[in-house]
């Protein structure tokens, strides 16, 4: 598909853009009516790190009136610390609120229209590891922030994650959902870009998503949940965006945290996130090792139809991943001053794991009293994943607010080593030999991955608060594939089975640039991009000499428009379109073996897909909490799903496959509250319904299925430092082109408690407390009928120790290497 997408997108685009201009006037006439709002006085400030002097954007602000203090108003500080504030003339103080930081009160003002608008100066708030007077102790909280085109989802303190990975971090975070292998979805799409720092990582390369199950959970500062990119960012990922911002101070001298985990089924694992500044030099380093032995277990039972006959096979299996994971993550910062900072890193991984899996299928016809036989098949697999990362960025800031230049170099140096053998028997019902002869097969496949990616963003603000964007990225990256299948004959000879040797490239280079526009009135923003992106990617099989080549242009636009309503609401409409580009493991055409009668493999001839994407949303600021909800419409075209046939042996393959459209709509609603000091609760819920046409591929594929999940969390403090956690997760069944998707239930319990003078903390967690995270589905061909049932991970109980070196128990939010 190129620049010139198909009609009926085009018209579904200019119906939505039109929509959106037309709201955009209408808001702009509310505003009008607003600004008629007599006899309000105006109150600013700016509010800053005490120790560092660095501006604390999104620090909340509630006004309280003498003498009740009754609570009257509020607002948010923006990227630059400085909040402005509409108010009645009267006597208050002002209650100053940041995650990580101690509730700081003002002393006592008047505001009158003599001395209108009133400046409360420069307001510094210490983190909860240091004292001050006049500080309100409160309990610490989630919070969810909104601008333009981003929403961040600080999960706070959340036990629950201590002792895990980036995947049980992110399956704990609204929106984000996590299937049995690791993959990722938002919204109840898997079409997700995942990010580290703000860039690609070799973190989240060559596996993708699930690859993030080695990441060490300690290593990570927060997420960023982007569902609406603006044109800033990379077009890749039709449901949005997750950057995982890993953890680094900048603060002067030496500090750092540690962590010792323990755990059953076997998790043991070491951390250590240490940092030294001094003047102009910052030195920050990121080490994490552990050792996990992961249990997992499915089973399947599947109806062939064939003829007058039906073949049956009930297949159950076991397995076992001991896995080795090392990473390390040094830099240096360089402040030739305050404005100009080069920065250079490295990241080093390692994984060694060594995978035993068990299979026994057992064959019947008709029905399950008529036994034909069994199989048991083994894999042994003993595989290697080194990564290596290089990285140099600087940033330059001007005099004037706003005014940036930043400019990003790496290199991605990754490699996967994977040596499989199968073992595979056959038997008579009764357990005796069969005629058919014993199989040892050995598989060996052999991955690359190199990536070069330049990027360069530039910032100019005009007049007040607008503000011009200009940016540009390139990226290459080459990937190779040598897989082969041999099988030892009679003999004792190895000799190799047709069809599954060959060598695979993967040839891909992303040129792009982009601009934005953005400006303030009054309580009205806008912001208006497009991005351009020039993509070329060549597929080769050597061995056969079948070359693939694709080339597109596209242009991606983005709207954003926000309006600040009084008493701390704020309502946003964004459109963005999207595009998924088929991926290095979507296009290899190499299957897996290690099950001999279910195999997934890539598909060479798949096409990207094309999202629009709409989205209205709404968040509300409060003294115990926030409420944030949005509706969304997505329309995709060339929607790729993985579809599953059967052929005349039994044997089933699944694949990507581009079918025509789908139509998404969704409302999602978010919530953090606190109650009570001692009471804090985070929820959220998600409904939808996707319709899919897949006419184009087969007339039997479509859905139309209606969904929804939710997730509830409550964190209760008692006496002596000491948190007890309990949180609920529930998706509901969901309809697929090929079947359905049943529903899943699980609970995670957790306590800590604060120790050594609260410089440590002990978490006891237990995740998945009933065992029941497990996944269901159902899918139908018109000569097959297969129920599947899968568990990855089990019941996981850890308990991990953390100490803090001259840090508060949450830092603070310093701004990390590859934030936008």
């Amino acid at each position: 598909m190129n620049i010139f997408t198909k009609n009926t997108s085009l018209l579904l685009t200019g119906k939505a853009l039109s929509f959106i201009v037309c709201l955009c006037l209408s808001i702009v006439c509310i505003q009008v009516s607003f600004a008629q709002n007599a006899g309000k006085l105006k109150l600013k400030g700016k509010i800053v790190d005490a120790q560092s002097s660095a501006a604390l954007s999104y620090a909340s602000v509630r006004l309280f009136k003498l003498p009740d203090s009754s609570f009257v108003t509020g607002n948010i500080t923006n990227d630059t610390g400085d909040f402005l504030i509409d108010a009645p003339a009267g006597t208050y103080y002002a209650l100053l609120e940041f995650i990580g930081y101690k509730a700081t009160k003002t002393p006592v003002f008047s505001l009158t229209p003599d001395n209108s608008p009133h400046d409360l100066g420069t307001l510094k708030i210490a983190t909860s590891s240091q004292t001050l007077d006049e500080v309100e102790v409160r309990a610490e909280k989630s919070s969810m922030e909104m601008t333009l085109d981003k929403r961040v989802f600080n999960v706070g303190k959340d036990l629950a994650n201590a002792g895990g990975t980036a995947v049980d971090i992110l399956t704990n975070v609204p929106s984000v959902s996590v299937d049995i292998d690791g993959n990722v979805s938002l919204r109840g799409s898997n079409n997700v870009r995942i990010l580290v720092d703000g860039k690609p990582s070799g973190l989240v390369s060559i596996k993708g998503g699930s690859g993030l199950q080695q990441l060490q959970g300690s290593s990570i500062e927060r997420i960023e949940i982007i569902t609406n990119p603006s044109a800033r960012y990379e077009a890749e990922g039709m449901s949005g965006i997750i950057n995982i911002i890993l953890k680094k101070e900048r603060k002067e001298g030496f500090n750092g945290s540690f962590d010792v985990i323990t755990g059953i089924p076997t998790n043991l694992g070491l951390a250590a996130n240490v940092n030294y500044r001094r003047k102009n030099l910052n030195f920050f380093v990121n080490y994490t090792a552990s050792y996990r032995n992961t249990p997992g277990r499915n089973s399947q039972y599947q109806e062939f139809y064939h003829g007058d006959s039906t073949l049956i096979t009930q297949q159950n299996s076991t397995s076992s991943l001991k896995g080795q994971n090392n990473s390390a993550r040094a830099g240096i910062d360089y402040f030739f001053n305050e404005n100009n900072v080069l920065t250079g890193s490295y990241l080093w991984r390692i994984s060694k794991g060594k995978r035993f899996s068990d299979i026994r299928y057992r064959d019947y016809l008709n029905n399950l009293n008529n036994s034909t036989g069994y199989t048991n098949r083994t894999q042994d697999e003993t595989e290697t994943e080194p990564n290596s990362e290089y990285a140099i960025s600087y940033k330059r800031k001007f005099d004037r607010k706003g005014h940036e230049l930043s400019a990003d170099v790496r290199y991605l140096d990754n490699w996967e080593d994977s040596d499989q053998y199968y073992n595979q028997a056959t038997f008579k019902p009764d357990g005796s030999a069969s005629d058919i002869p014993a199989i040892l097969q050995r598989s060996l496949n052999y991955e690359t991955e190199k990536q070069l990616l330049f990027q360069l963003d530039y910032t100019q603000p005009f007049a007040k608060d607008g503000k011009f964007e200009l940016g540009a990225r390139s990226s290459s990256r080459d990937m190779t594939n040598d897989f082969s299948l041999t099988q030892r004959g009679t003999d004792g000879t190895w000799f190799p089975i047709a069809g599954f040797t060959n060598d695979f490239l993967y040839e891909e280079n992303i040129n792009a640039a982009y601009g934005i526009v953005g400006n303030k009135v009054n309580k009205f923003s806008y912001q208006i991009g497009v991005r351009a992106e020039w993509t070329h990617v060549t597929t080769t099989l050597k061995k056969t000499n079948e070359v693939n080549p694709r080339k597109y242009n596209n242009l991606f636009p983005s709207v954003h428009l926000t309006y600040e309503f009084p008493k701390q609401n704020s309502m946003q409409i964004s459109y963005s379109r999207r595009i998924r580009r088929p991926t290095y493991n979507d296009l290899s055409p190499f299957s897996t073996f290690s099950d001999s009668r279910n195999f997934w493999s890539g598909n060479p001839d798949l096409n990207p897909e094309f999202t629009d994407v709409y989205e209205i949303g709404h968040i509300k600021y409060f003294e115990t909490g926030s409420i944030s909800s949005s509706l969304y419409y997505r329309f995709t075209d060339g929607k790729i799903v993985r579809i599953r046939t059967v052929d005349a042996t039994g044997s089933s393959f699944t694949r990507p496959e581009n079918l025509a459209t789908e139509n998404s709509f969704g409302y999602e609603f978010t919530t953090s509250l606190s109650p009570y000091k001692w009471w804090k609760m985070d929820g959220s819920f998600n409904f939808f319904r996707a319709i899919t046409n897949g006419a184009n591929f087969d007339a039997s594929l479509k859905s139309d299925t209606y969904s929804w999940f939710t997730r509830l969390t409550s964190r209760f403090t008692f006496w002596k430092n000491t948190d007890f956690q309990i949180r609920g997760n529930y998706e509901a069944p969901q309809q697929t082109p090929q079947g359905r998707r049943k529903a899943i239930a699980v609970m995670d319990l957790a306590v800590s408690k604060d120790i050594l003078k609260n410089n440590a903390t002990l978490t006891l967690n237990v995740s998945d407390v009933f065992n029941s995270r497990i996944y269901r589905s159902i899918t139908e061909g018109v000569n097959f009928y297969t129920e599947s049932r899968g568990q990855g991970r089990l019941r996981q109980v850890n308990l991990t120790f953390n100490y803090r070196l001259h840090q508060a128990k949450k830092k603070t939010r310093e701004p990390a290497e590859g934030d936008f």
